[in-house]
């Protein structure tokens, strides 16, 4: 009864007010846990980890499995996750075809204020690594479909955990398939900096290669559609080595908040897509949402989530 309780308060919060609670509720549990356990008990140190359906304590500002497109980038640049709540859209940009990304931090969403306020398309976090599934996700996904919103999920890749294919099958099997309904983008692999660790995972450039090339060639068997790459050029660069390996393949969803133009990865052509600010909002959404667009028409949309491009 007390976790169904704070689920419903969470949910009544903004992603500001979440993310803090997840961080104090993470401790809470930790020094709770600890007064109840025997001395000899907290003195074993070779009691296994939490389990996935535990509730996780808190790592840095996150708990595990709570990350979210732009966390790890965020945290490795220095950056307060809570301040993308802010009211202030910076940079704006409205030109083009506007979409968004959400996960269960947004809350509840109407979505046909959403598509009301001109975004045409969103992609909405589905799992992360190989046991967590977004609370929000089995929502939003049907929901922003009802609302003729072009919808699409994405997976938030941990490298440190297991392979690539493994994760791309989880991701596949729980929210990640593709079907040709005119309103489905193919899923997206979300790789940046680890929100919870070492910015690369503990990976060599050679085995990140493996890693996201193993990850791909799954997803393209279980769904037949080349998986999209959302990541930065700081690292893609860093942690690939520059690596040109997908730039034929994949299309690439940059992230750089900034006006004008992002920079991309190196060995990509261009970009498909552009999340220009984390700090943005939209009629529908409460509190902070990415604000992204599209690199072509609304009819080069269609025909990407209708593989015809």
């Amino acid at each position: 009864m007390l976790q169904e309780s704070v689920m419903l308060f969470s949910r009544s919060l903004t992603r500001r007010a979440r993310l803090r609670m997840a961080t104090v509720g993470g401790v809470f549990t930790a020094v709770f846990g600890l007064l109840l356990t025997t001395p000899s008990a907290a003195a074993d140190a070779s009691e296994p980890a939490a389990g996935p359906s535990e509730v996780p304590a808190a790592v840095g500002t996150l708990a595990e499995g709570e990350a979210f497109m732009g966390a790890g980038t965020a945290i490795h640049e220095g950056r307060e996750l809570d301040a993308r709540d802010g009211g202030t859209i910076d940079p704006m940009d409205t030109s083009g075809v506007q979409g968004i990304d959400v996960s269960h931090w947004q809350g509840s969403i109407n979505w046909t204020s959403v598509r009301g306020a001109g975004i045409q398309f969103a992609w909405m976090k589905a799992t992360e690594g190989t046991s967590f599934r977004d609370s929000s996700f089995n929502t939003n996904y049907p929901a922003s479909h009802g609302a003729g919103v072009i919808r699409g999920a994405y997976h938030f890749a941990r490298p440190d955990v297991s392979n690539g294919a493994t994760q791309a099958t989880f991701f596949a099997s729980n929210g990640g398939a593709w079907s040709r309904d005119n309103l489905t983008l193919p899923g997206v692999l979300d790789i940046e900096s680890n929100p919870y660790g070492s910015q690369c995972y503990g990976l060599s450039q050679t085995q990140m290669r493996t890693w996201i090339n193993d990850f791909y060639n799954t997803y393209k068997s279980r769904t037949t559609r080349d998986v999209v790459i959302y990541t930065t050029a700081s690292w893609w660069n860093t942690c690939t080595g520059n690596w040109s390996g997908m730039s034929t393949k994949a299309p690439l969803w940059v992230a750089h908040w900034t006006t004008g133009s992002p920079t991309i990865p190196a060995g990509f052509p261009t970009w498909t897509a552009w999340q220009y600010t984390d700090r943005g909002s939209v009629s529908g959404v409460s509190g902070g949402v990415d604000r992204n667009k599209f690199n072509g028409t609304r009819e080069r949309l269609l025909a990407l989530a209708n593989n015809t491009a």
